[in-house]
């Protein structure tokens, strides 16, 4: 979290009704197909409403997944106000060690803003092509994918595309994206830590692998929302928000369902355009999103595979709360609000805490992958359980790597190790245990079950991570990982 709070004041204040809000949270955590993670709410420059499902918390940093991407644009705006890098370029022209490489003339006619605006002129995406062309450097790997059609006149979710966004910027700039950002504009909107995924050739991936706190979502929020100006200063080029958050490609599929799809409204610098407003997201429901009409800005971090459902209560529940006027006397309604905020919680695992007949050889036991192999990621080869003073214990083995969770007690065992999880569940019956893992860094939950008859176990994200990764590395980046 910053050190350096944003203005608060209550929703009628700030003519939000609470019981909009209220309704919204209802829905939320109604819809089993939602795992809420957290919640902020601006209007007219000032945060009305903000909760954290606990286990999660404020200070807590996310994995953001695409919502990267609109920090990855807003570098780049920066960098072209410097002078650093012009829209208008070949993207070729900033890597001149392809040039022999690069002989499609779509490659080499396409500009830094088709990269920008996923107009790049391939019709799908390119990320497993791309590195299968080069391995080493998705830069030159992406260039060497030929584009179907002329850049500039075809929509296509292409990561390659940003990633080679984000290269342009660390190269001109000499800086990775997180070091460019934070003198020049981090810093000075009061963003706290930050953590960014790297490749192996130590680029930052631009596209993705940004780990940020929902505050940092709502501070980016609020700038945009204010056209670049942050507490009278002007920090971004002016006139860059409009030209980021404009329409520079068509993405309907022209069918009567478009209309009511926010993911066909347009798309500007790695910024979607919706049916109000316009927003940065990341996979499973990590939004920031800016509501120019209402003056407001609404960050989410979550969990769901129905990203346009969050979307869609948010605009039957909250567009209606946003009023023109300060609502008199709501003292009541924005207390009870204010409290449910304080208190959100996800629903822990069900289970008893301790096996329901006794020991009957769960202490030690140890359980091999059901069908006798893990088939995807985790790649765990084995889980053992353990009892000791402190409770009981999981053991789940990867690559030959130990991962020691606790759990036993009501609620969520939080254990702020390397990655931190929150472990909650335990036995089903005599015969299973049931336990659930979140990584706290991420949005992702994993399901562990353990069948005492057969000595087997499954292992089931709820949410499959996209970045393939170990789950001792499920966490914001750092030396220790």
């Amino acid at each position: 979290m910053s050190d350096r709070p944003l203005p608060t004041a209550t929703p009628a204040a700030q003519g939000v009704d609470a019981t909009g809000v209220h309704a919204f949270l209802d829905a939320l955590e109604a819809d089993p197909a939602i795992e809420p993670h957290s919640l902020m709410i601006m209007r007219h420059g000032h945060l009305v409403a903000s909760g954290w499902w606990a286990p999660y918390a404020p200070e807590r940093l996310h994995l953001l997944y695409s919502l990267s991407k609109s920090f990855t644009s807003t570098a780049a705006g920066l960098a072209a106000g410097e002078g650093l890098l012009r829209f208008d370029d070949p993207v070729i022209s900033y890597f001149p060690e392809f040039e022999a490489d690069i002989t499609d003339p779509r490659s080499r006619a396409m500009l830094v803003r088709h990269v920008a605006s996923m107009a790049s002129g391939h019709e799908a995406e390119t990320l497993d092509r791309a590195r299968a062309a080069d391995p080493e450097e998705m830069v030159r790997g992406f260039l060497l994918v030929p584009p179907e059609r002329e850049p500039g006149t075809v929509f296509a979710y292409n990561q390659p595309a940003t990633y080679t966004l984000a290269a342009i910027v660390q190269r001109v700039t000499g800086q990775s994206l997180t070091e460019y950002l934070r003198s020049r504009l981090l810093d000075r909107i009061g963003v706290g830590e930050l953590a960014w995924l790297r490749d192996g050739a130590g680029r930052e991936f631009g596209f993705s692998g940004l780990h940020a706190t929902t505050d940092a979502i709502a501070r980016l929020g609020q700038l945009y929302l204010a056209d670049g100006v942050w507490e009278g200063e002007r920090l971004l080029p002016e006139g860059w928000v409009a030209e980021a958050t404009r329409v520079h490609v068509d993405n309907s599929s022209g069918t009567p369902e478009a209309a009511l799809s926010d993911w066909q409204q347009g798309y500007g610098y790695q910024f979607w355009r919706a049916r109000h407003g316009y927003r940065g997201d990341g996979a499973y429901g990590q939004f920031c999103v800016v509501l120019s009409e209402h003056d407001a800005v609404i960050a989410t971090t979550a969990a769901t595979e129905e990203m346009q459902r969050v979307l869609d209560l948010a605009w039957e529940h909250l567009l209606p709360a946003f009023g023109p006027e300060p609502l008199p006397g709501r003292e009541a309604a924005d207390t009870s609000l204010a409290e449910r905020l304080a208190r959100l919680e996800l629903p822990p695992a069900a289970g008893k805490f301790a096996p329901p007949e006794g020991d009957r050889d769960w202490s030690g036991a140890e359980f091999t992958p059901e069908g006798g192999v893990c088939a995807d990621r985790p790649k765990l080869t084995a889980v053992e359980v353990t009892s000791g003073a402190d409770g009981w214990g999981l053991v789940l083995t990867e690559d030959g790597r130990r991962l020691d969770l606790r759990f036993g007690e009501a609620g969520w065992a939080v254990a702020e190790g390397a990655p931190p999880t929150a472990v909650s569940g335990g036995w089903t019956d005599a015969d299973t245990l049931a336990i659930d893992v979140l990584f706290l860094e991420t949005p992702h939950r994993l399901a562990v079950t353990c069948s005492l008859p057969e000595r087997t176990f499954t292992a089931k994200w709820r949410t499959t991570p996209l970045h393939p990764l170990p789950l001792r590395a499920m966490r914001a980046p750092r030396p220790s990982v």
